[in-house]
């Protein structure tokens, strides 16, 4: 896929437009402005500590190569011209070639009204281009609102590991998920 890629736009359950396009260089200031949010925010994600310019950098550049040669799936999505999130898949090799491992973030201001959901479904369309029949993912047990989307686009658990992420002094269970998108 061409970074900047246009896909979509949709109307969100509250009335905004939402545009949904690969990524770009120019969405470099606004990826970093949007993680170190995440971070701050104490979201449920691996990241604890706030992303540099310079790793940002290095991070998108490998991004949009791997998105150019369609070794990845890559889709933003935009609200009034804003980043607000974002979801890639990332294609395993070899035997496992056929699974692609799925991640998704979207700001605080825009979850419950059908962004996730849509771009949960597009990135299920592109990474079926891309050859992927089995889509897994990973989410701190405490996420219950993200296992309710899932569980609702059908994803079912596979696996637990126990006390695998430590969020403020507490230790929480890594959720395994899996759905044949085939």
């Amino acid at each position: 896929m061409k970074a900047g890629a246009f896909i979509r736009k949709f109307t969100a359950k509250d009335g905004r437009e939402v545009t949904l396009r690969a990524p770009r260089w120019s969405d470099l200031d606004d990826m970093l402005e949007f993680i170190n949010s995440l971070v701050e925010e104490g979201a449920d994600i691996t990241a604890d500590t706030k992303m540099t310019r310079e790793a940002e950098v290095d991070w998108l550049g490998l991004y949009l190569s791997r998105l150019e040669k369609d070794q990845v799936v890559g889709i933003v999505t935009e609200v009034d011209g804003r980043f607000v999130g974002q979801v890639e898949v990332s294609p395993k090799s070899g035997r496992s070639r056929h699974v692609g491992v799925l991640g998704i973030s979207l700001g605080a201001d825009y979850r419950d009204i059908g962004i996730g959901t849509e771009l949960m479904r597009e990135a299920e369309a592109q990474a079926r281009r891309l050859g992927i029949k089995l889509m897994t993912l990973e989410l701190f047990a405490s996420n219950e609102r993200a296992l309710h989307i899932y569980e609702k686009l059908g994803y079912r658990e596979v696996g637990r590991i126990p006390r695998h992420n430590l969020k403020d002094g507490r230790y929480i269970d890594n959720i395994i998920m899996a759905k044949d998108i085939e």
